[in-house]
């Protein structure tokens, strides 16, 4: 299979990877057959790549960080608890969650299952969503890249779950926004940032009341925009005073934001999106954070069409933790826009002279 901008697709290509709705159920399935009905709605979705059956990259299969099982039953749980909130339901002044810190260990246990049986931790999230199921999705997201970074920077099994369950619920202040402000497509005004900058605290708020979530998890609501360099909010503060949990998932909720279509702009690729966070080392977070957060990603992820300074058009095939920005790469058009008559493949860290143009 391999992983294509949506306007290459044609009608008679097939699904290759699952695509999710918000609540984490499948939109469209593996081998199902597009056509244009489907192709519109997925426009109209704002799914704009996804992965197609291809006869020359059969063999090339992206394996996800975490199995469509977890993912889909994790990212239903964050669906029905956040609409939860949003509905605003209230019994004795209590929004009705009762069981939230024990539904979100099982779930932060189940991703944990899941990275315990990778051979190894280069984080490849290849889970195709709508545009209405990012709330979600960008959660569960969020505490996938969080535990990769909790286990590579050694914390203890109760760290892990006290930084796990922050991260799943991080962004739950955002129910208390306006629906209007979460899809705008031009800028906000500074009244309506305003509203914004008050989802950490609405979050805390929520958190704090729980008797089975930690309050250090609570704070990765309440801190994940503050900033090292002081710059954030709800407070400003800089440096150590946020806590280690709450820079971790700033920094991967930043990471995952830029790889993800927004209503307002399109989404980096992922080499973009790290060279963003460099950019950021030492303002936004700091830079021994983001030199870890980043060895642990796919730079190109299996089955990306990339273009190479050549002219050819290639795949990704494997991904090295040795080489991270030069994978395998498997050639399926030349130069001259023909198919080879053997797809072959080239190593690039044995191939300085050659480069990566784009992603297509």
């Amino acid at each position: 299979m391999r992983k294509v901008q949506l306007g290459m697709v044609k009608p008679g290509d097939k699904v290759a990877k699952s695509i999710f709705q918000d609540n984490g159920n499948v939109l469209l399935g593996e081998g199902v057959e597009l056509n244009e009905r489907y192709i519109q709605r997925l426009e109209n979705l704002g799914i704009d790549f996804l992965y197609i059956e291809d006869g020359n990259t059969t063999d090339i299969v992206p394996e996800d960080t975490i199995r469509d099982e977890t993912r889909s039953n994790a990212v239903n749980v964050i669906y029905k608890t956040m609409n939860s909130f949003k509905e605003e339901i209230v019994t004795r002044g209590r929004t009705i969650a009762p069981d939230m810190g024990r539904n979100f260990r099982a779930v932060f246990g189940s991703i944990m299952q899941d990275l315990a049986t990778r051979p190894n931790m280069l984080v490849n999230l290849t889970s195709i969503h709508s545009r209405d199921a990012y709330l979600f999705q960008h959660s569960f997201n969020v505490a996938v890249l969080a535990g990769i970074m909790g286990i590579a920077k050694g914390f203890n099994r109760n760290q892990l779950e006290e930084l796990g369950i922050g991260a799943l619920l991080f962004d739950i202040g955002m129910t208390k926004m306006p629906h209007s402000l979460l899809t705008k497509t031009e800028r906000f005004t500074p009244d309506e940032q305003k509203i914004l900058h008050t989802h950490p605290m609405e979050g805390f708020d929520i958190l704090r009341k729980y008797h089975d979530i930690s309050i250090v998890s609570a704070h990765c609501a309440l801190q994940h925009h503050e900033r090292y360099n002081g710059s954030g909010y709800p407070r400003g503060l800089q440096k150590d005073e946020i806590h280690i949990y709450a820079q971790i998932v700033g920094l991967a909720d930043t990471y995952d934001a830029l790889v993800s279509p927004r209503p307002h702009r399109k989404r980096y690729t992922t080499s973009e999106a790290i060279e963003f966070l460099f950019a950021a080392g030492g303002t936004f977070f700091d830079l021994e954070l983001i030199k870890l957060f980043c060895s642990h990603i796919s730079v190109y992820p299996v089955a990306t069409t990339l273009l190479l300074s050549t002219g050819q058009e290639v795949v990704v095939s494997e991904n090295s933790e040795l080489a991270v920005h030069r994978p395998r790469v498997r050639v399926i058009k030349e130069m001259d826009g023909k198919a080879p008559a053997s797809p072959y493949e080239i190593e690039l860290k044995d191939t300085p002279h050659i480069t990566i143009t784009k992603e297509l």
